[in-house]
């Protein structure tokens, strides 16, 4: 699929911010005062940022309101939902420490836990679509939440969570990599099933059903060459775990450190989440012979 600049931005950068939060509401970390107000306010707009920018890439933007409606059956609005009780909730707690209140952490607790479950909930929009394979199986949640862990642990300045969070991404990323590697040939759709006439012989493309590109091939069908999938991937790897898990082992602890560690685990969740686009197939492109 087209790896949009904007989807890109929504996922990595709302599953940073709302790891941070998770670890400030359960009190990893609890700084006071100003620094509170710089800590809370990088959590904030990391996820808040993420989750605006995720409307650009809607065709009507000033209609995302109506992305809360449909709570029942959609993931996109449950992700709504999630979010916006998320960030309510861990409020006070913001709020009490940024001013010294003393107020108990019990929402902010709760809130950490649905920070894992509002990014739960944004894995889901893609990892229930079938028509994707994949995207469609376990990995996915996996791959997400362990990016949350991670970029939290580093932007909070938490050695162990960083290091477990490094290698439950390795192992999600090396899941993720290997299972929707066989994915579509698994799913064992061919171009006669998509046109319904693998009943009567093996179908091949004569022309092309359109003159020009419509939204499904310019949304659904992105061909990328493999030797960017090659040098892509290391940079996967290496960037958004191995090396931050190398940095914090062996540099002294200190703000630099995790900072350094943070931007280059950035990078390499943005190498990740475009591979993750790029790679992904919709069914719809067998209709069209683009496989």
């Amino acid at each position: 699929m087209k790896p949009a600049p904007s989807v890109i931005l929504f996922t990595v950068l709302s599953g940073m911010g709302f790891g941070l939060l998770a670890f400030l509401g359960a009190g990893f970390v609890q700084p006071v005062g100003w620094l509170a107000f710089f800590h809370w306010g990088l959590g904030y707009g990391l996820a808040v940022g993420g989750l605006a920018a995720s409307t650009f890439h809607l065709g009507n933007p000033q209609r995302a309101l109506k992305a809360f409606t449909q709570w029942q059956t959609s993931w996109l609005s449950r992700e709504a939902w999630a979010s916006v009780l998320t960030l309510v909730l861990l409020a006070p707690v913001a709020l009490s420490d940024w001013l010294g209140l003393g107020w108990p952490r019990v929402t902010g607790l709760i809130g950490a836990v649905a920070c894992f479950g509002t990014v739960f909930t944004t894995s889901m929009i893609y990892a229930q679509i079938a028509a994707v394979p994949r995207w469609n199986n376990w990995t996915v949640p996996a791959m997400f939440v362990s990016f949350e862990l991670t970029g939290g642990a580093l932007l909070s300045g938490q050695v162990l969570p960083a290091l477990i969070g490094c290698s439950a991404l390795i192992l999600a990323l090396y899941a993720h990599k290997t299972k929707g590697d066989v994915a579509f040939a698994k799913r064992g759709q061919t171009l006669g099933k998509a046109t319904g006439l693998d009943q009567v012989g093996s179908a091949t493309v004569f022309e092309q059903p359109h003159t020009s590109p419509n939204y499904l091939m310019r949304e659904m069908i992105y061909v990328v060459a493999r030797k960017h999938i090659a040098r892509l991937w290391p940079i996967a790897f290496g960037a958004a775990a191995i090396l931050p898990a190398v940095l914090v082992v062996l540099l002294p602890y200190h703000l630099l450190t995790f900072a350094l560690a943070a931007l280059i685990h950035l990078m390499g969740a943005a190498a990740s989440r475009w591979l993750f686009f790029a790679q992904a197939e919709h069914v719809v492109g067998l209709y069209y012979g683009q496989r």
